[in-house]
């Protein structure tokens, strides 16, 4: 529940902040660099070196992947359909592919299954959401953010320079490695702050009222990421006959809401930060709607 009220009051806070005229106008900005060059790497680190691979809980990573590459696909030729610009295109191949595994995943997981179902969402969102956070997403920023034709060499160079990822390369080679209780302490500190300082970000740029030109790429992203994205995931478990807590738990998964530091990557990027805000923003809410859909046909 204190999830739920802390999502909340950091979109309500950030809100009244922006009517408020307290913090500058380009705040925003700083937050979501934040977000980007200290506690999301923070949160990597802290994170991936925990990992153990295991066969038995390969189904939630299965899942994930595929509901992103699959959902991907989809988001790009709606875009193309409906001529979305670059900008618009990048946001919502980060904010719709991307999903809040953990930090909605889990306390809604646990409401609806149980703590016994909690192993799985931490292998969905460790093994699958959080790699793709760092590599994906990556390449998604630095693709649609330039405003320069690229090469492959200079889109490898923005990748390789983009602070999660370099964090992800490190942590990989700390897999299996205890750290010192005092950089535990530190590390987990930082990467506390990606959801309250996020969310302000998300709060500040929120638009109770979008512009006309931006309802239909708003729609179509929510609709792709809340209902069709654990659609996918069921037929997915249907065709391969899982019938498993994993299973269950990776439909879940798959329709929470926009992982929000999607949003805050997106909006740092300069991929139509209003609209990336929105999408974050309205998807936690009606993510609570559909979540419990959601658990009224497959529980």
């Amino acid at each position: 529940m204190e999830n739920f009220v802390l999502i909340l009051l950091a979109i309500i806070a950030g809100y009244l902040l922006k009517h408020l005229k307290i913090l500058p106008k380009d705040a925003p900005v700083a937050l979501n660099q934040f977000v980007i060059y200290i506690s999301l790497p923070a949160m990597i680190l802290l994170q991936i070196p925990k990992l153990h691979f295991s066969m038995d809980m390969m189904i939630p990573v299965i899942i994930s992947w595929l509901v992103m590459f699959i959902t991907a696909v989809l988001t790009l030729l709606v875009s193309k359909l409906f001529s979305f610009s670059k900008e618009i295109t990048g946001s919502l191949l980060l904010v719709t592919i991307l999903t809040n595994s953990s930090f909605m995943g889990i306390p809604i997981v646990n409401a609806y299954m149980g703590e016994e179902a909690l192993p799985y969402v931490l292998v969905y969102d460790q093994l699958g959401t959080f790699i793709a956070l760092a590599t994906y997403g990556t390449f998604i920023a630095s693709y649609y953010a330039s405003k320069d034709n690229l090469t492959l060499r200079i889109i490898g160079f923005k990748v390789i320079t983009f602070p999660p990822f370099i964090a992800l390369v490190l942590s990989l080679f700390l897999m299996g490695i205890e750290y010192h209780p005092i950089i535990s302490s530190v590390l987990s500190s930082f990467a506390s702050t990606i959801v309250p300082v996020a969310l302000v970000a998300v709060g500040l740029q929120l638009q109770l009222k979008l512009p006309g030109h931006e309802i239909k790429p708003f729609s179509v992203s929510l609709f792709i990421k809340l209902i069709v994205a654990p659609i996918i995931a069921y037929f997915i478990i249907k065709l391969f006959g899982w019938n498993s807590t994993s299973a269950l738990v990776s439909i879940f998964e798959a329709g929470m809401a926009p992982m929000i530091t999607a949003g805050a990557i997106a909006s740092m990027a300069g991929l139509a930060p209003r609209l990336s805000s929105a999408i974050v923003g309205y998807g936690i809410l009606f993510s609570f709607i559909t979540t419990y859909i959601i658990a009224k046909l497959i529980l």
